[in-house]
């Protein structure tokens, strides 16, 4: 299994604060977010590399990072040169872009948000995974008012988990189950991404690729328990600081 998260995004909601820092590396309380989540992945047996994709503007700051990091796996930062929010490849197109350039074989991925804040167990996750397989699974965080859920790309599910529906921040709220941004994508469905990109579809927001995969392949939602925040302004980034005081 690899792990690849995706750090190549601009932040520009949290400026000045991410004008010259990254977002993943910003500190929430004695660590930076992106030493949160691979805490979680580290517990995960079976990872065998984990990718780190990250711009022109902030690779050096992921790559001076990367040289003091002390993981059980390398550690890679994938630049994919863009230099520019409105020149921004996107999250699928970054997934995509570092397949090809690090000539990954089909093999399962994990794939993760470099803006996520949580305490979810991503073990439970890639397990579920596994007993799920040939679909790839998305973990979802129960909200729990209809009201806050508007903020956020929901779906809705069967009673085992199969995603029947989803909504990117609707008026209307149909469910609180909200996407995490993380997920898990088996080999079975490895060809499906370029089948995805080469058809035109939008590379952007990951929530497209895998309302698609739901339509295409099936798809499976699990509920984790914890805490979760999706940092995004300053005041989630304030509550990630509060939430470790």
């Amino acid at each position: 299994m690899k792990a690849i998260i995706l750090c190549a995004g601009y932040a520009t909601r949290l400026y000045p604060l991410t004008e010259n820092q990254p977002k993943p590396l910003l500190p929430v309380g004695d660590k930076p977010i992106l030493e949160w989540i691979l805490a979680k992945v580290e517990k995960i047996k079976g990872i065998e590399a984990v990718y780190l994709v990250t711009n022109e503007k902030f690779s050096s700051h992921f790559e001076s990072w990367a040289k003091k990091a002390r993981y059980p796996w390398p550690v890679e930062v994938v630049n994919d040169h863009t230099k520019s929010n409105e020149t921004r490849l996107g999250a699928i197109g970054d997934l995509a872009y570092v397949i090809r350039q690090k000539n990954i074989p089909p093999d399962d991925l994990l794939v993760i948000a470099g803006d996520n804040f949580f305490d979810f167990d991503l073990v439970a996750f890639t397990d579920f995974g596994k007993i799920k397989r040939p679909h790839g699974v998305i973990a979802v965080y129960d909200v729990m008012d209809k009201e806050l859920a508007k903020r956020y790309g929901l779906v809705r599910t069967s009673p085992e988990g199969r995603i029947e529906e989803f909504q990117e921040k609707p008026p209307e709220p149909k469910t609180t189950l909200a996407s995490s941004g993380i997920y898990w994508l088996p080999k079975e469905i490895w060809g499906l991404l370029d089948t995805y990109i080469s058809s035109g579809h939008n590379t952007d927001q990951p929530g497209h690729y895998m309302r698609w995969l739901a339509e295409t392949s099936g798809l499976y939602a699990l509920p984790l328990k914890g805490k979760w925040l999706d940092i995004g302004d300053l005041a989630s980034y304030q509550k990630a600081n509060e939430i470790v005081r």
